[in-house]
């Protein structure tokens, strides 16, 4: 019989319907399944909105003290979907418990808290992940495999993005997303993370940045309510606005180990992008180009194509790439963000089965962490900044 694990999620928001939802499909899509995910216990912000998330995304019990889920032993894995400001500490007293740790990104508001974090987890001997999913979008995965194959022989440059628009608009809500003591920064720690970890994925440590960090709308309209709209709720006329004193965007040159250069941009201001999450990838015998809003397709180029042939081809990822099995039968048939939670959390439920170390780590993300806080020093300095703490090897990281 297959062994199952009890899970505890602590926020009901939008990551936590997502992770609900990975939690009931991973078996679904990974047969034999390393442990079946029960769907324990819920908490959120009000006795009510547990029930109702209860409810919702099937899970047995409701709380409204995320303390209880910790406290719980039958609970096997605590599961973090909560503002950022509440990370480290549910971390911390999760790992103490001697509970496995799944936490979304980023994974604190900066380095020092992260570091307790990793501290906290080590001593404990959990499991821990940080829930950068993008990174498993089979086309990403393709892209690191060919990396690492050395096809594109010794790299030279990458250039990352990330655009939204979700707030270009002044009249957007401030939801935590705009609040430094919750969040931590803007565009740094809620996407621009997500880019910094492909980067490392793929390339390796990033050793030191040249950043510039602008903040475009200073006050918004005051939130009324507990869910964050993500840019979908509007207000107008005489209403109460609250300072911003976040970043929206961050534009940085970035130095790797082993002399790899880049870029890397991040906005939620740039009207007309979505999900523009992108990167480009160059190295002495050819280049990789991918763009999350058509993330079934990688574009290659080889350098050693005949001058007549040469150009980007467009490889559908499908089931010959990484855990295209799992997934849908007919290259191109559409990945989309849920099924890279699914991913995540068959490679999180297997690392917690096995005891074998799951990347992203807390590691990992403690490293993201300490790039961030380089960039809005940097930001405010207007200097190339050292990333503390980067390794000083080559390599992607693994």
């Amino acid at each position: 019989m297959t062994e199952t694990l009890k899970i505890g999620l602590i926020g009901a928001g939008f990551m936590g319907k997502a992770h609900a939802l990975a939690y009931a499909t991973m078996p679904m899509f990974f047969w034999p399944a390393p442990a079946i995910p029960v769907r324990y216990a819920i908490a959120d912000a009000t006795d009510e909105l547990a029930r109702e998330a209860a409810e919702r995304f099937g899970f047995g019990k409701a709380v409204s003290d995320w303390r209880r889920i910790v406290d719980d032993p039958e609970v096997d894995v605590v599961d973090i979907a909560v503002p950022n400001d509440l990370h480290a500490e549910i971390a911390i007293a999760a790992a103490e418990a001697g509970k496995h740790v799944m936490c979304e990104k980023p994974l604190a508001r900066n380095a020092a808290e992260a570091h307790e974090m990793v501290e906290a987890v080590r001593k404990a001997g959990v499991i821990n992940m940080v829930a950068f999913n993008y990174r498993r979008t089979p086309a990403v995965l393709l892209a690191r495999e060919i990396v690492e194959r050395g096809e594109l022989g010794r790299l030279l440059n990458f250039r990352g993005t990330y655009l939204q628009d979700w707030s270009a608009d002044p009249d957007s809500p401030l939801s935590w997303r705009f609040q430094k003591k919750v969040a931590g920064s803007g565009a740094v720690g809620d996407i621009a993370s997500h880019v910094i970890d492909i980067a490392r994925f793929l390339v390796g440590d990033v050793m030191s940045v040249n950043a510039v960090v602008k903040t475009y709308v200073d006050r918004r309209p005051v939130q009324s309510g507990l869910r964050d709209a993500l840019g979908t709720a509007r207000t107008s006329g005489a209403v109460e606005r609250a300072d911003v004193d976040v970043d929206d965007e961050v534009m940085t040159m970035l130095r790797f180990a082993g002399g790899v250069v880049g870029s890397i941009e991040a906005t939620r201001n740039a009207y007309g992008r979505n999900n523009f999450l992108t990167f480009e990838l160059h190295g002495e015998r050819g280049s990789l180009a991918f763009n999350y809003e058509r993330r079934d397709e990688l574009q290659l180029f080889d350098a050693g194509d005949p001058g007549d042939r040469r150009g980007f081809r467009t490889i559908y990822t499908g089931p010959p790439h990484p855990h295209g099995a799992a997934l849908w039968p007919i290259p191109a048939l559409g990945i989309g963000y849920g099924e890279t939670k699914i991913i995540e959390c068959h490679d999180f439920v297997e690392a917690v089965t096995t005891g074998k170390p799951v990347s992203p780590d807390f590691e990992d993300g403690y490293a993201v962490a300490q790039i961030c806080d380089a960039l809005l020093e940097s930001g405010e300095s207007g200097a190339w900044v050292d990333v503390q703490g980067a390794d000083k090897g080559v390599g992607a990281a693994a």
